[in-house]
């Protein structure tokens, strides 16, 4: 049975969707086992594909701000795991990046998530990845979803709309998310983190 170091090194070599990829393979994650967090996004972007660190980007700097999470604890992998759903830029749609690739979660979600024995809250964030860990448990919208995000505790995951700028009017739209959501969203995650 592979340790997480060596399952992290099959990841990083991965070149199971290369031909799919215009800027090739770079998958980016982090994750030690002593994780207690597991944020679990869509797949980087071009800036975060150019620096090899995830969510470094306008996205990132909204969601450490909603967790109020200086980027000292965001960034110390035995804390907080960072798992996107696609973990290699995908490439431009016409309304911005494309889905993630639909491989990179079927090969290594569950090998990775069995390999975090310490996390107590998964944030799933955006549609791919509450597809993927609330199936049929998800609501008809992602307002919807997230609107019930205290539903999703027992099963240890917190649903989170994409902190992306692209999503500004869904975040118009619904000025309850920050207003009451996201405080509540801080003292679990920091609950979690003791």
């Amino acid at each position: 049975m592979a340790s997480l170091q060596q399952l992290l090194r099959e990841i990083r070599a991965c070149r199971h969707c290369e031909a799919h990829l215009p800027l090739g393979p770079r998958p980016v994650l982090a994750a030690a086992e002593s994780a207690r967090i597991m944020i679990v996004g869509q797949a980087p972007g071009t800036k975060v594909h150019a620096t090899g660190i995830p969510w470094n980007d306008p996205s990132g700097i909204r969601l450490r701000q909603w967790l109020d999470m200086e980027p000292e604890v965001f960034y110390d992998e035995h804390k907080v795991a960072i798992i996107p759903m696609g973990f290699c830029y995908p490439g431009k749609g016409e309304r911005g990046d494309l889905p993630p690739r639909p491989e990179c979660a079927a090969l290594w979600q569950e090998k990775l998530r069995s390999k975090l024995p310490d996390v107590r809250l998964i944030l799933a964030i955006g549609q791919y990845a509450q597809r993927y860990y609330l199936g049929r448990s998800r609501k008809k919208s992602l307002a919807e979803t997230v609107r019930h995000w205290e539903s999703y505790l027992p099963q240890g995951i917190i649903p989170l709309p994409h902190p992306s700028p692209r999503n500004i009017m869904w975040r118009r739209k619904n000025p309850w998310f920050e207003a009451e959501v996201v405080p509540a969203v801080r003292r679990k995650v920091w609950e979690a983190l003791e």
